[in-house]
């Protein structure tokens, strides 16, 4: 069976020795808010770009020579993955348009020398002006870009702010599809620092689900209906909060209204046509969880993904799971592995 890992991490490959590119990433990190970027050299002699916040609390670390495109096909041809589909983890948040350049042009290089195999997603700051506009229809129109990636906030600013409306209006036109990656924390965030796996797991689950939510709630979609947008972590566990969050009429006369039992014909009609979610290296839900998710939200709303190479071994255990460990049907194993990537992202393939 054809697999496509739609969560294929992507660094310029010379990140750790173009001066220019390594300091369009570290001064874009913003200090006087917190978030202190630094490289270090580890014990085998491999540089790593480090993220903390506050100090002394680490949330990424890109080792040296983990982003190449020959570390990808190794990792791919390992792990039985015939195509990929790149982002830029995490870091979009903050990139400066002229470093989303030299990010996008290393993609697309990395994308003719994968041989088809790999495909890129456009890294640009999601704000109206003209010259990111130019950059998004570059991407697309001349690098081939098959999406496009945004961070699930930027600053305090969710998606569904009024002020990413002039760009997302110009991605509907285009009609490609959205990836939604978590950012390093949640805008509230002081809860979950003081434990690593509560701050480096939960934290991106509460600011998937924080985003989608957020975007069910907004109505944005009313405005952009060709809106698709495809959350990471599972949109932050999203199946689990469907029929809590989809709002219901009580059967009995109340004293007072305490929720909102207007709109679940929206929500729904919302996760029917326009969130998708990134199956993250799935292994690590659980088998009674993925097989929950998809029979919730259905399995032609998820896509595998493995956020390679953040732990290397993810990429073949997602794919053993998907293979050998869940029970659900043949056509619904093809849709997440391989049907609902070609469809989404339009794929050549």
């Amino acid at each position: 069976m054809t697999v496509v890992d739609i969560n294929i991490h992507h660094l310029p490959e010379d990140l750790f020795t173009n001066e220019r590119t390594l300091n369009g990433f570290l001064d874009t990190a913003p200090r006087g808010f917190g978030e202190i970027a630094r490289v270090e050299t580890m014990e085998s002699g491999k540089k790593q770009l480090i993220l903390e916040k506050p100090k002394g609390f680490q949330n990424l670390n890109y080792v040296e020579g983990d982003y190449s495109v020959e570390s990808k096909l190794a990792a791919m041809d390992d792990a039985g993955v015939d195509y990929g589909v790149m982002r830029v983890p995490v870091w979009q948040e903050w990139l400066a348009l002229d470093t989303c350049k030299e990010v996008n042009d290393n993609a697309f290089d990395i994308t003719k020398r994968s041989n088809g195999r790999l495909f890129a997603t456009a890294c640009v700051p999601p704000w109206g002006g003209k010259e990111n506009i130019y950059e998004l229809e570059r991407c697309v129109g001349d690098l081939g870009a098959v999406g496009v990636q945004l961070a699930c906030h930027y600053g305090q600013l969710y998606l569904d702010d009024e002020a990413f409306e002039p760009y997302l209006k110009v991605i509907e036109k285009l009609d490609i599809p959205v990836v939604v990656h978590h950012t390093p924390l949640p805008v509230e965030w002081k809860s979950v620092i003081d434990y690593t796996n509560l701050r480096r797991e939960y934290g991106r689950i509460a600011d998937q689900a924080t985003a989608v939510g957020r975007e069910l709630f907004s109505g944005m979609f009313d405005r952009m209906p060709g809106l698709r947008f495809i959350h990471t972590m599972l949109g932050g566990n999203w199946f689990a909060n469907t029929a809590l969050l989809t709002p219901h009429a009580s059967n009995k006369k109340e004293a007072m209204d305490r929720l909102d039992p207007t709109g679940g014909d929206k929500i729904k009609s919302y996760l029917e046509n326009n969130i998708y979610f990134d199956l993250t290296h799935p292994h690590s839900w659980g088998k009674i969880q993925v097989e929950a998710a998809l029979a919730v939200n259905g399995a032609d709303h998820y896509l595998f993904g493995s956020s390679f190479p953040v732990v290397y071994g993810w990429m073949s255990q997602g794919v053993e799971f998907m293979n050998n460990t869940l029970d659900i049907s043949d056509a619904d194993r093809e849709a997440v592995m391989y049907g609902n990537a070609k469809r989404l992202f339009n794929l050549p393939i």
